[in-house]
């Protein structure tokens, strides 16, 4: 069985039939069915980040319970930590520490300067404030070590700075005491 026709004017007609067939097959493969087969080759790898970044977020949401745990627990203790740092009226603090600290040492203090609030000379942009303050007195060497050792150790947010140890004048407290001044440096709560 033969399909072309046999005259040559059908013929003709026919393979060109054929060839128009064709383009026209070609075109609707090119411009119109391969672009969408690009979009969705696409879309198929768009969807495996998708669904990549869509775990992580469950992932997230998972922990979620596990990390307001640990900001609870941080908060805590950073409460914990800054329960020792300046906070309210600031001269009142510094005094009432300064005083109920020396109770237990034979050190005599009879004045605390007036804390002058600023920020932190020791870190940049370091998140709290800090108070200076001045306080002169009498002691005998070892008690006046022993105090500065066990106030540095007991207040750990707070600096002992620019000691100055003299002999004390010896019609005021006797040949062996020392005349000392001493700035302390003491972190001050946000927000107090």
């Amino acid at each position: 069985m033969n399909i072309f026709p046999k005259d040559k004017e059908k013929r003709t007609q026919f393979i060109l039939v054929i060839f128009c067939t064709l383009a026209v097959l070609g075109v609707i493969g090119f411009a119109l069915i391969r672009p969408q087969y690009q979009t969705l080759s696409i879309i198929h790898n768009t969807e495996g980040d998708e669904r990549a970044k869509l775990q992580k977020i469950k992932d997230i949401i998972k922990q979620a319970g596990d990390t307001t745990t640990q900001l609870s627990n941080v908060t805590s203790n950073l409460s914990h930590a800054e329960e020792d740092l300046a906070a309210g009226d600031i001269y009142a603090w510094t005094y009432d520490t300064i005083r109920k600290f020396k109770a237990s040492y034979r050190v005599d203090i009879p004045t605390i300067g007036q804390p002058t609030l600023g920020d932190v000379d020791v870190l940049p942009q370091f998140p709290y404030k800090q108070i200076r303050v001045t306080i002169n007195g009498t002691a005998y060497y070892h008690e006046l070590g022993r105090f500065i050792a066990d106030f540095e150790n007991t207040f750990p947010h707070i600096r002992v700075v620019n000691l100055t140890i003299e002999p004390a004048n010896a019609t005021e407290a006797g040949n062996e005491k020392l005349s000392f001044r001493i700035d302390i440096v003491a972190l001050v709560k946000p927000n107090s």
